[in-house]
């Protein structure tokens, strides 16, 4: 099959797409934000997909507690699984029992996580997948990382080989799989790394992680640590109108060229990077999804 060129991406787009895109995505809190999902009830569609991070030190109960209250707040709780610390198998039941049982979960997120060393038996979320155990708790979904500008940490290649691994390892167990990316800052990276996928008959959806609304420096800072790659540099543009209310900084301009290229069938959505500004960020979604804005003539978005 002739993969579409990139450089067609023309820079007209329905802002009807837009505000799909923005309805359909999925976001991202952590336990910390579970104070403000009345509030979130008001903004967010029901059943939207709510991605609960794990961060460090945190206990695999207050991640499935937050699961819970994601739950019973109307949405679709989707918890991060860091595999390196996982201690046991016995924990990886665990935790896959209580996910399933109390809060109802129906995929996870499993990520290697940024640590050097296992402190337990898996290294990698290809091996816990081979494990059998998330169709063994009755799930049927699973997300799993994508890098389309690789890792610092590990050569590219190796990135690429893990990425496709995943995808056929959970095609193979019946599991509808997600390749869910790190956050960037420029469109061509991703756009060539899901055209490169499909061209290799990777059949797993791919969402593009955007970062929300939030100042430059914190934008840098969770940027740097994360280890985003050269898009990193588009921070230094100025930026627009869109978030002038709740933040310094938005992902207008990538927006409105990954919605024009959306007809090409390269992605399946978004997903919504919060760093901490969970409940502005779903103000902000309210506004997107309900067209509140127009397109600007600097590439942009400013609400109305």
């Amino acid at each position: 099959m002739t993969q579409p060129k990139l450089e067609s991406l023309g820079p007209s787009v329905d802002p009807a797409n837009i505000a799909r895109l923005a309805r359909e995505c999925s976001i991202e809190m952590n336990v910390q934000d579970a104070r403000h999902l009345p509030r979130a009830r008001e903004l967010l569609s029901p059943g939207k997909k709510v991605y609960v991070s794990h961060l460090p030190k945190q206990t695999w109960q207050e991640t499935i507690d937050a699961c819970r209250e994601v739950r019973e707040a109307g949405f679709e709780p989707v918890p991060h699984l860091p595999v390196r610390l996982l201690e046991s198998e016995r924990i990886l039941e665990e935790f896959l029992r209580d996910a399933t049982h109390r809060a109802e979960v129906a995929e996870i997120l499993l990520i290697s996580g940024d640590y050097p060393q296992a402190i337990g038996p898996y290294s990698s979320v290809a091996e816990v997948l081979r494990t059998g155990k998330l169709s063994e708790h009755g799930l049927r979904r699973v997300s799993m990382a994508g890098h389309p500008e690789g890792h610092p940490k590990v050569v590219l290649e190796e990135i690429r080989r893990a990425e496709r691994e995943k995808a056929q390892i959970a095609e193979a167990a019946g599991l509808q799989a997600t390749l869910l990316t790190q956050f960037f800052f420029e469109a061509p990276p991703f756009l060539e790394w899901a055209a490169g996928l499909r061209a290799e008959g990777v059949g797993a959806r791919l969402v593009a992680g955007l970062a929300g609304p939030a100042n430059i420096a914190t934008l840098l800072r969770y940027a740097v640590r994360c280890g985003v790659g050269p898009s990193i540099r588009a921070l230094g543009a100025r930026p627009t109108s869109l978030v002038k209310l709740i933040g310094d900084h938005g992902p207008e301009k990538l927006m409105r060229t990954l919605a024009a290229g959306s007809h090409l069938g390269l992605y399946d959505g978004w997903h919504i990077f919060t760093f901490g500004g969970f409940s502005r960020t779903c103000e902000w979604l309210k506004r997107l999804s309900g067209g509140e804005f127009t397109l600007d003539q600097h590439g942009g978005l400013s609400f109305d």
